[in-house]
């Protein structure tokens, strides 16, 4: 009869291949190692996971995950409250947050328009957008969507959609990555940066 892993460490296996970026083999190697390691140090993970899981929740202005709501990004006064960039996701935050350049706020729709997927406007977070021109004094709103046929879809429905509110609704400009030349660079990404280009 083969070698077989333990049912719990299978099980375990099991959860872990369920997390994205985690295949089979990476899956293993971490199960693995988690069975033979300290028990305090599992022990720590796990209890890491509850605690973080059950703290975690969704600002209930912008849709941030944050431990307090409002979050520290809506709360806080050194941050330009008629700049708001939407995302799709919570976690699109996090790599824009990462540049430094970008000293507004934030709202996360919470997905992208997609017919085929069976995802209209009104399954967005765009009416909550909407209400906070009501009581913030939002100027521009800076569209942060994917490049793709839905993200293109939905940033033009809401350039539509926001016309006429005095809000000036700009999009992320997309030119060619820092540090690569031009043969690094495909079709789609070239004509973007020429049309995105600005004077110098």
């Amino acid at each position: 009869m083969a070698f077989q892993l333990p049912e719990s460490v299978r099980t375990l296996l099991a959860a872990l291949s369920r997390l994205p970026g985690i295949g089979p083999r990476s899956a293993e190697r971490i199960a693995l190692h988690l069975v033979q390691t300290d028990p305090n140090e599992s022990r720590h993970l796990a209890q890491s996971l509850v605690q973080a899981r059950e703290k975690i929740k969704t600002c209930t202005n912008c849709g941030s995950l944050t431990e307090t709501v409002p979050c520290p990004m809506c709360s806080d006064p050194q941050r330009d409250p008629a700049l708001v960039c939407v995302v799709e996701r919570a976690v699109d935050i996090l790599s824009i947050e990462k540049t430094g350049a970008f000293h507004g706020r934030y709202h996360v729709l919470g997905g992208k328009i997609s017919p085929i997927n069976g995802v209209s406007a009104e399954d967005l977070k765009i009416s909550e957008l909407e209400a906070r021109f009501g009581r913030e004094p939002i100027k521009e709103v800076v569209l942060a969507l994917p490049t793709d046929v839905e993200g293109d879809a939905t940033s033009f429905y809401l350039a539509k959609r926001f016309a006429g509110r005095g809000i000036q609704v700009t999009r992320l400009a997309y030119g060619l990555p820092a540090g690569s030349g031009l043969d690094y660079a495909d079709e789609l990404t070239l004509t973007r940066a020429l049309e995105g280009r600005r004077e110098l």
